[in-house]
């Protein structure tokens, strides 16, 4: 049930200011780098996404614990360079302008706005939460052994693919890795997705593909004026572009949402212990 309160929090006042500014900043310095102002784009967008889902439920993540909130950015960049590692070896995508930065001054840059992507499609995931039914009735997945020993096999199946063959096989990035961390993280008691599965409620499965479809939008959309910038190289299905992205791509965010899920619950369960909570706001089991 949503409820929602009077006031909208000053953090998401904040967070619009900062999205105002630094999305005008972004487009309108044509020919010059830019890359300082993605950070506090996307600061802006994190902070005015969780004001919107406070005025909505009387909850956010922000107001929820702010040391966790916080520790979402710190986890954000690692995770993220996992999948530029892959990308060492696939080559989908690349980024423009990087060429006029030293090594030392990509990292950084690269880090620094790394750290916005969990917040971002977490704090999404939750706004859209807030306006789904707490069950949305799907297939009923349990965690049996032939399940998780299923979904491991595949996940390093997936990945033994792509590595082999990345020019047939590059979407499995987006894939493999939730089928390897979900079994781990169901083997060692951590939080996961098949507990709400288990009973056919894929509601926090919904939430976050619809979440990160959200964020993906922002992604793209601002990415494609912006210097530097990231463009997209795959082998197959490079047809239909909205904005830099192939619309075939698109469908890579929804796996993606379930990876970084469990990424962050395999890395809170090793950082807080077995019962942490669930980061985002999930309904009754």
């Amino acid at each position: 049930m949503v409820t929602r309160v009077k006031r909208f929090p000053v953090h998401g006042w904040t967070g619009v200011g900062l999205v105002i500014v630094f999305w005008t900043l972004n487009w309108s310095l044509t020919g010059l780098r830019t890359q300082w102002a993605f950070f506090p784009l996307w600061v802006g967008f994190c902070l005015t996404v969780d004001a919107l889902v406070f005025w909505r439920t009387g909850t956010s993540l922000f107001f929820r614990n702010r040391w966790k909130y916080v520790g979402l950015f710190i986890a954000s960049a690692p995770v993220w360079w996992l999948f530029e590692l892959a990308n060492w070896r696939l080559q989908n995508w690349q980024y423009i302008g990087a060429e006029s930065f030293s090594t030392l001054q990509f990292w950084f840059w690269a880090t620094l706005n790394f750290t916005t992507v969990i917040p971002a499609v977490f704090g999404s995931a939750e706004l859209v939460r807030s306006f789904l039914p707490d069950k949305v009735r799907g297939p009923i997945i349990r965690p049996t052994i032939a399940v998780t020993v299923g979904f491991f096999v595949t996940g390093w199946a997936m990945l033994a693919l792509m590595i082999a063959w990345p020019g047939i096989f590059f979407p499995f990035i987006w894939f493999s890795l939730y089928f390897l961390l979900e079994p781990i993280n169901i083997w060692l008691g951590h939080r996961t997705l098949v507990e709400w599965t288990k009973s056919g409620n894929w509601q926090p499965v919904i939430s976050l593909w619809l979440g990160v479809l959200m964020t993906a939008f922002f992604w793209e959309m601002w990415n494609y004026l912006s210097f530097p910038k990231w463009v997209y190289h795959v082998p197959w299905g490079n047809w239909f572009h909205i904005f830099e992205m192939p619309m075939l791509g698109y469908g890579g965010y929804l796996p993606f949402a379930l990876e970084l899920f469990a990424l962050y619950h395999l890395l809170a369960g090793f950082w807080q212990g077995k019962q942490t909570e669930y980061v985002v706001k999930l309904p009754e089991k």
